[in-house]
């Protein structure tokens, strides 16, 4: 058996085609959904990130306000432009482009940010709603982890999901998500034991570690869907996750690549929590 490919690009088009849809009905009742990214510092890989926010929504009619500030700039004055953004009415949506150099505390500068406008969904206020199954701004990479298996039509309640990987911005928050949706969630870790008797339990397996080739065909069961988070560098420099797609793809039901997986499904579901935070927060002017 060979598994079926998961086309992240694919699923992103159809997501995007329907939020540009919405963003021009909201545009001819004079409201213009408006992201503000800020981007500190010259890390490459975040410019290159943030680049990719900008065309996208250009592509959709979002609104994009790119707000560019030294390494050297100081906590209380990244915490004060955040301030001016909350109550900016042209801005539905903040995103605070991580890392942030050392001596910034990153914790404060997510909750400076409005839970209004937190389309990260990093903010406490979101992941406690989150966590309490109610509707707010979820995490981008999970919310798309969860668009992708919708799409591929897997119900995941009752099923066993593992997910391989415990941080803040993935592996806890998608584990979250599909306990919300009724599945019986196990999550592994640097310090667990005997990783491939858990995973290969799994009707679907979350790969989020960030560890090159971690999972193979030994840890997968016959017919699993396989989402691989991670974005490596192997030794050839080439892109690659966590899992040893040649091996595992002979032996999973469905499976996503490294490139093209999940990676366009981030900026596709920040988008959509832009365009849901324009019509929450002008509701009012909607068929008024």
């Amino acid at each position: 058996m060979t598994a079926t490919i998961i086309n992240g690009k694919e699923i992103a088009v159809e997501i995007r085609k329907q939020i540009q849809s919405e963003v021009r009905e909201l545009k001819e009742q004079n409201i213009v959904p408006g992201l503000a990214v800020v981007l500190v510092g010259e890390n490459q890989a975040s410019r290159t990130y943030v680049g990719m926010k900008e065309k996208a929504c250009a592509e959709l009619g979002i609104y994009s306000l790119k707000i560019e500030l030294p390494e050297t700039v100081s906590h209380n004055e990244l915490v004060s432009k955040i301030k001016e953004l909350n109550s900016d009415p042209a801005i539905h949506g903040i995103l605070v482009q991580l890392p942030l150099p050392k001596h910034i505390n990153e914790i404060e500068i997510i909750e400076t940010i409005s839970p209004e406008k937190d389309v990260d969904g990093f903010h406490p206020i979101n992941i406690g709603k989150m966590m309490t199954g109610q509707d707010t701004f979820y995490p981008c990479t999970p919310y798309g982890i969860i668009k992708m298996v919708e799409y591929i039509n897997i119900d995941p309640a009752g099923s066993h999901v593992v997910v391989v990987g415990r941080s803040n911005i993935v592996g806890k928050p998608v584990g979250q998500l599909f306990l919300n949706k009724n599945a019986t969630v196990t999550y592994c870790h640097s310090k667990t034991k005997d990783l491939a008797a858990i995973t290969s339990q799994a009707d679907i397996l979350i790969a989020a570690a960030g560890r090159e080739n971690l999972i193979t065909a030994e840890h997968v069961k016959d017919g699993a869907v396989v989402i691989d988070v991670a974005m490596n560098r192997n030794s050839q420099g080439k892109l690659c996750g966590d899992v040893d797609f040649a091996e595992v793809k002979e032996k999973a039901g469905y499976i996503t690549p490294v490139p093209g997986g999940v990676g366009p499904m981030t900026i596709t579901m920040l988008l959509f929590n832009t365009l849901k935070s324009a019509k929450l927060l002008d509701g009012n002017k909607i068929n008024a």
